[in-house]
């Protein structure tokens, strides 16, 4: 009866670290396609993302912005930075968040604006 037991225990694991591998490395593979397909502006995205210690979609939400729009950006920028002024009694750890969200907004609106460049010589040169 042991025997049995034990061999339906060994059998069970075998099955599930075949699925556990499997997953990885169908994970893997995706990953490194969505690598691929971010491509270059990926890479710099997530090289600004590192330096500002802050992301994207973070920025996006300190700012409250949807679209990368530099008029929205600057308008709600001009709006939170002069609300959470110290001298209104505003909080400065809240207005250097937003100087930083402003910083990396901007990284990411110089990233498009060269991958548009690049894209539009390479239209020209077909």
């Amino acid at each position: 009866m042991a025997k049995y037991l034990a061999q339906i225990v060994v059998m069970g694991v075998q099955v599930v670290g075949r699925a556990f591998a499997r997953a990885l490395r169908q994970e893997y593979a995706a990953s490194q396609a969505a690598a691929q397909a971010r491509g270059r502006s990926g890479q710099e995205s997530a090289a600004a993302s590192s330096i500002t210690g802050m992301s994207l979609q973070e920025a996006q939400q300190i700012l409250n912005i949807s679209k990368l729009s530099p008029e929205d950006i600057q308008k709600n920028y001009e709006h939170l930075f002069k609300v959470n002024d110290k001298s209104v009694g505003g909080s400065f750890y809240l207005q250097s968040k937003v100087v930083r969200a402003k910083e990396r907004l901007d990284e990411e609106l110089s990233i498009q604006k060269k991958e548009e460049k690049q894209q539009s010589q390479q239209n020209t040169e077909t």
